[in-house]
């Protein structure tokens, strides 16, 4: 069976609607079936070792950070304090929802934690302002995608698993670009707001309120810097961060905030155990298929066909940035990551691609995926966090893509907003 065949197979079930992980799997058990010189126990080996890894531990330990974040009173302080530095401006709510999604992106490392933890606040706040729900889910889902690419990230962890490249240096890299995003997201939110006549706060703060509110916000805000402090300086691994995050998530909702007890970590380890499995179970289906194109030279193939169109890594990059926006459409993130990676990494190494800046590129590419249908799952999310049907929301995306696009190619073209902070350490 040829590694074309395991492709083709592939996208067969999932055209069918069988969900990305079996698809893979499937492709990789019949593969192996299907090859006498491969023993079926290979893919029994396989599977469970693709999960050990000591930077994949994260992941979970990300993903119950996350859902305590959105239990213990942290996302809805980080989303009032934002709301009173810019609520007043024209269009104020939509400015607060970027910058809400920057803060938290320093916490969660995931875009549907952003949508699930901040979304459902930011939108109902919206919706009670006069904003159509359609414009706030937009805004909602745009600003999500700063999410994986500020640091901690869950898609940069694994992506730095997959392609054995500094999992630090790669969450630091992704800052700039993420800075990036947000300006360009709230200059076009600026411009939509005054075309559209969004409406702005009325109340003013006073020095007393604005004391108050910051000092109740003040332990969430300061969580970013500790753990980008905590990176820069060497003090945690990307593992440790992700247990950091968990004892300071457990410190606010217990002894500062006082909104968690005992019942409800227990019911959001409980939903954690459940999300984190069946990431995990992604992750080990597409490490088999993974090496089922591996031993069929496909990634060898794919990189002597690119590299016979240019050697330029300019150009290559550009090929690479269409091949991920496809793909975005129609696979989940983190099987992209770990199906895509395997095949585009020799190619672009052999041109001289630095691995850090091809991360980034990866991880922004596929983070746009998650805005386009049919497999766009923040997408969905936002729609039914919103009430808001997906068709609707598709529209008043659109312009939205404008300056994700730009980020991309600005970060495609000038590998230094990648690669300068993480060349200070």
């Amino acid at each position: 069976m040829t590694g074309v065949l395991i492709i083709l197979l592939f996208l067969i079930l999932t055209v069918f609607g069988l969900p990305i992980a079996f698809g893979m799997g499937i492709s990789a058990l019949v593969y192996f079936l299907g090859s006498p010189q491969f023993p079926i126990s290979i893919l029994a080996h396989r599977l469970p070792n693709a999960l050990n890894s000591f930077p994949l531990v994260a992941v979970p330990i990300f993903i119950f950070a996350g859902n305590l974040m959105n239990t213990a009173g942290i996302t809805g302080r980080l989303f009032k304090f934002a709301r009173m530095l810019v609520g007043h401006r024209k269009g104020g709510l939509a400015h607060v929802n970027i910058l809400a999604s920057l803060i938290f992106s320093g916490i969660s490392g995931a875009a549907l934690a952003d949508i699930g933890g901040l979304g459902n606040i930011e939108i109902k706040a919206m919706k009670d302002q006069g904003y159509d729900a359609s414009d706030a889910a937009a805004i909602t889902v745009a600003s999500a995608t700063i999410g994986p690419i500020f640091p901690p990230s869950i898609p940069l962890i694994i992506f730095a698993t997959v392609a054995e490249v500094s999992a630090v240096k790669l969450l630091i890299a992704g800052i700039i670009p993420a800075l990036l995003m947000t300006i360009l997201l709230i200059i076009v939110v600026t411009i939509i707001a005054h075309v559209k006549d969004y409406p702005s706060d009325t109340e003013r703060y006073s020095f007393k309120q604005i004391r108050n509110n910051l000092f109740s916000a003040f332990p969430a805000l300061i969580t970013p810097v500790l753990l980008v402090g905590g990176l820069l300086s060497g003090w945690f691994s990307p593992t440790e961060i992700a247990s950091v995050t968990v004892a300071y998530s457990l410190f606010l909702g217990l002894v500062v905030y006082k909104e968690l007890n005992p019942r409800k970590i227990f019911a959001i380890a409980l939903e954690s155990i459940r999300s984190s499995a069946v990431v995990l179970f992604v992750i080990g289906c597409a490490s088999v298929f993974a090496w089922a194109l591996t031993v069929e030279q496909v990634p060898v193939t794919m990189a002597n066909f690119l590299t016979n169109l240019s050697q330029n890594p300019v150009v290559l990059l550009l090929l690479v940035n269409v091949l991920l926006l496809i793909i975005g459409m129609i696979m989940d993130t983190i099987a992209a990551i770990l199906v895509i990676t395997p095949i585009i990494y020799p190619c672009l190494m052999m041109a001289g691609v630095d691995p850090v800046h091809l991360g980034i590129v990866v991880v922004l590419n596929l983070m746009i995926g998650m805005l386009t249908p049919p497999v766009g799952m923040s997408l969905f999310m936002v729609s039914n966090v919103a009430g808001e049907p997906v068709e609707k929301v598709i529209k008043k995306v659109l312009p939205y893509f404008i300056p994700l696009l730009i980020s991309l190619l600005l970060v495609t073209l000038i590998p230094s907003l990648s690669t300068f902070l993480p060349s200070l350490l």
